[in-house]
């Protein structure tokens, strides 16, 4: 299980402190598949974010009992000056994987090739991107955090994300932000909708599609 509770994130800006999120409170099952719909700008992202650690909340707490994904596709923990395979080598030291197994892993699925030996700083946001999402399923978490555009390159690399995720995944938790309803429709059995800085839980996944378009 995971839970939010009374999460506040607050950002110093020029003239005091701006607020994106006030009082969020957030359970996810196993299993479940929660899609988290709002404007841009309206705190999504930096949830997704606050959750899978990447940020800390100005106040509140989370609650885990199952392990949770960084937000796919997210390559801002990479180091920037290291290859693209060092900073793998590093996430196998951190999460005690099989280095040549998941080297081979990353090298078929994410199709860098020679580019996974230079620096990262000098990778397109594609490219960090493909990385960021082989690491990601690579490892097998309880709960995937997905934040807008996973799915990046060709169509054969957008069905070989599907097949990984949805599919063979279909078991683990899915917490989404989209602006995608078509995806948010086939993919989630919940939804709610950040707006105003709080959340608003829906009783359905078109219930939240509904209040998203009204805002």
């Amino acid at each position: 299980m995971l839970r939010c509770i009374d999460i506040v994130k607050e950002y110093h800006v020029e003239h005091g402190k701006r607020r994106i999120l006030d009082g969020v409170n957030l359970q996810v099952e196993k299993g479940e598949k929660l899609g988290i719909l709002g404007r841009n700008g309206a705190g999504k992202s930096t949830l997704i974010k606050i959750i899978g650690g990447v940020e800390l909340a100005t106040s509140g707490r989370i609650e885990r009992t199952m392990s949770i994904s960084w937000p796919l596709a997210f390559g801002g923990a990479f180091q920037g000056s290291l290859s693209g395979l060092d900073n793998l080598r590093f996430i196998c030291r951190i999460y005690n994987l099989d280095y040549p197994k998941t080297r081979k892993y990353v090298d078929d699925f994410a199709e860098l090739g020679k580019q996974l030996m230079d620096p990262v700083k000098t990778y397109s946001s594609g490219m960090r991107a493909r990385l960021a999402f082989a690491l990601s399923v690579v490892i097998e978490f309880d709960c995937y955090l997905i934040d807008e555009v996973i799915m990046v390159g060709d169509a054969r690399f957008y069905e070989r994300c599907r097949q990984e995720l949805f599919i063979k995944r279909a078991d683990r938790a899915l917490i989404i932000v989209s602006h995608d309803m078509n995806f948010i429709k086939e993919i989630c059995d919940r939804s709610a909708v950040i707006h105003d800085r709080k959340m608003i839980e829906c009783a359905s996944v078109q219930e939240g599609i509904d209040l998203y378009h009204s805002l």
